[in-house]
């Protein structure tokens, strides 16, 4: 199986500009860009199977270049059902400057801002030298434009397909950069590049894009409760990934492991039959796990991360740090609780049972554990002894329902 067939066997490709391309791909040494604008000071994992093409292109002998949108940023690419939400220049800045730290810390990827080659294009240059390269029915021919004519779009976004493509052409003279990859959302600005190409320089320019990895229902891969999983250690921590990927739905797991891996096609079959046959050993979801955030923060990260699910559910939670734990419960209702308080009177005091009958009958039934220790006597204090650090307690209701104790 060649590189382009195993690229489709992934379920990678999505829309091709040439024929050409299979060729080219298998060949090798080809300088290709794939961009992102800066609407954020890091990337989530939606982000993740576009950068992560690149990086198998590189591995496969290709010469990846991203682009950071630091002009494009600043102007939006139109949504499918509103206008974005512009956001500061300050702010651009700010995020440009983390994601280039963030991408050349992962993926050592060369680096350009569309801003340096944008910034002094003047408004009668701009029309004179690139709009009239563009009709407005090709403009309107574009599914991302047909969408918005009934809503509405703005100039500034309809204007958005001529920068991108301004991108194209300018890597393309500057870097011999001869392809763009992307998602497949992108499919109309990048064929508007590599149209611009041929009109002003006669040249043939290539382009493909990917699928976008999404859920089992059609929504976006990466969204937990309107939060996105970010790639950035400091905003979703090696435990969060562990749990987002072991959590994941079991019909969508193989698709992930394919788009989001390294594994071979034989490792993957043999994880797929693991998974088909005992599914409850989630032999595929902690395979997902593992390669991600070894790729993203190294092994040492992803053995934190295994021993911190493994410890965090058991009586081995007290082996864990404070901070560990804070860090790994975001999301559970905190309480502020005080020591030295019966059993009964803490949980109704902080709101975990509703009086103090119910109290009893859950902690008679086993059902109240501090620690994952469970409490059955109801004459029970809670001191110092059970605080981790002399700071959290976990504490446990029934099977699901957890709460981060913080000592005052």
């Amino acid at each position: 199986m060649n590189f382009f067939e195993d690229l489709k066997w992934r379920g990678l490709i999505k829309d091709i500009s040439s024929p050409k391309i299979e060729e080219l791909l298998n060949k090798g040494g080809v300088t290709f860009y794939i961009g992102t604008d800066p609407t954020g000071d890091s990337l989530h994992i939606g982000h993740f199977s576009s950068f992560l093409m690149a990086a198998r292109l590189k591995k496969a002998g290709h010469n990846p270049i991203l682009l950071i949108g630091g002009a494009t940023g600043q102007i939006g690419d139109p949504k499918p059902s509103a206008e974005r939400a512009m956001i500061t220049k300050e702010e651009v800045n700010h995020n440009v400057e983390a994601l280039t730290k963030q991408v050349k810390k992962i993926f050592g990827f060369e680096i350009v801002n569309n801003y340096d080659w944008s910034k002094d294009i003047n408004f009668i240059d701009y029309l004179r030298d690139y709009g009239k390269y563009f009709s407005i029915n090709y403009m309107l021919d574009k599914d991302i434009i047909k969408r918005r004519l009934d809503a509405g779009i703005t100039y500034t976004e309809f204007s958005y397909m001529i920068m991108q493509s301004l991108d194209f052409l300018w890597l393309y003279q500057h870097k011999n950069c001869i392809m763009q990859v992307a998602g497949q959302d992108q499919w109309g600005n990048i064929t508007a590049g590599i149209d611009l190409i041929r009109k002003k320089t006669g040249a043939e320019a290539f382009g493909f894009t990917m699928p976008l990895i999404t859920k089992k229902d059609g929504t976006k891969f990466g969204k937990s409760e309107g939060n996105a999983i970010w790639l950035d250690i400091n905003k979703t921590s090696s435990y969060e990934l562990y749990q987002f990927f072991i959590n994941v739905e079991d019909e969508m797991v193989i698709d992930y492991l394919k788009k989001l891996t390294f594994l071979s096609k034989e490792e993957i079959l043999e994880i797929e039959k693991i998974h088909n046959t005992n599914p409850e050993k989630r032999t595929a979801h902690k395979k997902l796990a593992e390669e991600v955030i070894t790729f993203l923060h190294g092994h040492e990260e992803y053995e934190k991360a295994l021993k911190i699910s493994e410890s965090l559910f058991s009586e081995k939670v007290t082996e864990l740090s404070s901070k560990d734990i804070i860090n790994s419960l975001k999301g559970v209702p905190t309480l502020d609780i005080k020591l030295n308080e019966n059993i009964v009177e803490f949980v109704v005091n902080n709101n975990i049972c509703t009086s103090k009958r119910e109290a009893r009958e859950f902690i008679n039934a086993g059902a109240i554990s501090l620690n994952n220790k469970k409490i059955t006597d109801l004459d029970y204090i809670i001191n110092e002894k059970d605080a981790i650090d002399n700071k959290v307690i976990v504490i446990k209701k029934g099977k699901k329902n957890y709460y981060l104790g913080l000592t005052k």
